[in-house]
């Protein structure tokens, strides 16, 4: 267990400081003092408790849309059903907390305002702010970068025409209030990805009726929320953290399979999807034209978990009306479509997806320049050129966010015991000679994945690469091989300003 931070009247000094107690906060905070128990190190959290996304999100039904055999730690057991409330995930990271001492090194509502790089010192300067206005001071060797990839506060909201004209109510359902009482109302939803389908049969349980206004259709896929392997190993005695093991093993493998097949036949893909619409509504002429076609490739957009086929069954049972087209203005009484269809509706909730945020949108200088991070490039979409000591988590978005939460775990933790061996104090990554005049590219490839904030959002992330060193490929299945094997002495990387392999010269 590491030793508690050193502080000071100007400063709290750290080995490590961690941005979030989010999933990945905590995660990497685990790693880090059981594969690093000599470092000292601290979470600053601008929340007034941990959670990180499970916490901004209180919209009814809000759950998970990964499973949490692989959305939970790999370190835990996790013996619930496979989608889970986020109730249920908060408390499962809660026990995490408590059962390793994390809690102590957490500082809960710490906004950070500056991050500042010292190659001198070789040292960070953070400045926070606490909820009474009051600053506060960090310094440490090491920065992790734990804080997600979205606002929290600013959900996305499209500029649309006419929206003080309406009477009604009108919410993002990032920014939902759990007060709001709507029953027997008239709800429009607009939008069509994960959070729609997790909040529209939410809201049909309870509302007059729901109307899902989409600008284009989503890929559903609906399954039982249990997973049979890992209740029939419970019948027969198997200890929970070999069934947590295994099912996880079984679950890979099977999402990879998904992912290649969705590229290599992904008509064939659909029509299964279809199947099990058709099974779990009971009708097997259910009309998928034109409010449930994809204008894109299976997986190319996030394909929307929909346990026991909830949101097509409320269709089916008349509770929720879909309409496909473009939203032409607010009115006073609702929306109305660019085909002049007029919605009416009490409230509307808005499920238009995130607004990036880099790094939290936190202003970070190196040696006193300002860090724009399209200029960097990415290595392996966790560190960045030209910024020493620093990792930041993004996760994936076709395998479950917390699979690289554990593997980059593993990764920083590697190269602080590195550093520690190597007796060095900086490290940063630059750009070998077999990648001089490698083309550069944005993050993604938008046929690679291309929902809507990652797009509108390209110019504010790093740049990529063509080589696999120099990218964020989104590839859990390739990168579980090649990160754990990364030669921490490659050509790529540099120890207090010398790239790793270069002979020094003896002295005369």
């Amino acid at each position: 267990m590491a030793t508690a931070a050193v502080q000071t009247a100007a400063a709290t000094h750290v080995d490590v400081l961690i941005v979030g107690a989010g999933i990945s906060g905590v995660g990497s905070a685990y790693h880090l003092q059981n594969q690093c128990p000599g470092k000292t190190y601290a979470i600053l959290e601008m929340k007034d408790t941990f959670g990180g996304t499970w916490e901004t999100h209180k919209y009814p039904g809000v759950r998970s849309d990964s499973d949490l055999y692989t959305f939970g730690y790999r370190f835990k057991p996790w013996v619930g059903t496979p989608i889970a409330s986020a109730q249920a995930i908060l408390d499962y990271m809660g026990e995490v907390i408590a059962e390793n001492g994390i809690g102590e090194h957490i500082r809960y509502g710490h906004r950070i305002t500056s991050c500042s790089w010292d190659s001198k010192a070789n040292l960070w300067t953070v400045e926070a702010s606490d909820k009474r206005g009051q600053s506060h001071t960090f310094t440490c060797s090491f920065l992790w970068m734990c804080q997600g990839y979205y606002d929290h506060e600013k959900p996305y909201i499209p500029d649309w025409k006419g929206m003080e004209r309406y009477q009604g109510t009108f919410v993002h359902a990032q920014l939902w209030d759990p007060a709001t009482d709507y029953t027997g109302k008239r709800i429009l939803v607009i939008g069509s990805g994960a959070t729609a389908a997790t909040v529209i049969p939410a809201f049909a349980e309870k509302a007059a009726h729901v109307t899902m206004l989409q600008r284009s259709p989503t890929y559903f896929f609906c399954a039982e929320n249990k997973n049979e392997l890992a209740d029939r190993l419970r019948e027969v005695g198997i200890d929970e953290p070999t069934i947590h093991r295994v099912v996880r093993q079984q679950i890979m493998h099977d999402q990879d399979l998904m992912t290649r097949r969705c590229q290599e036949e992904p008509e064939v893909v659909f029509e299964e999807l279809k199947e099990l619409v058709r099974a779990f509504t009971g009708k097997p002429d259910f009309e998928f034209a034109p409010h449930f076609t994809p204008k894109y490739r299976v997986w190319q957009q996030r394909l929307a978990f929909c346990p026991e086929g909830d949101i097509f069954r409320a269709a089916v049972e008349g509770k929720v009306s879909v309409v496909t087209d473009t939203l032409d203005t607010f009115t006073e009484k609702g929306v109305r479509t660019a085909d002049g269809t007029e919605i009416e509706a009490d409230i509307i909730v808005a499920c238009t997806g995130f607004r990036l945020s880099v790094m939290g949108d936190i202003p970070f200088k190196v040696d006193g320049q300002p860090v724009d991070w399209h200029d960097t490039v990415n290595y392996r979409g966790m560190m960045f050129t030209g910024v020493p000591n620093m990792a930041w988590v993004m996760g994936y978005f076709r395998a479950s966010w917390t699979l690289r939460v554990d593997m980059m775990g593993d990764f920083v933790c590697a190269l602080l015991n590195h550093m520690d061996r190597k007796g060095a104090r900086r490290v940063e990554v630059a750009l070998r000679e077999e990648d001089h005049n490698m083309p550069l590219a944005d993050w993604i490839e938008s046929d690679n994945f291309n929902p809507g904030y990652l797009m509108r959002g390209l110019k504010d992330l790093p740049q990529r690469g063509d080589k696999p060193e120099w990218r964020h490929n989104q590839d859990y299945w390739a990168e579980k091989d090649q990160i754990p094997t990364t030669d921490l002495d490659g050509s790529e990387f540099l120890y207090d300003g010398v790239r790793a392999g270069t002979k020094v010269a003896e002295p005369a």
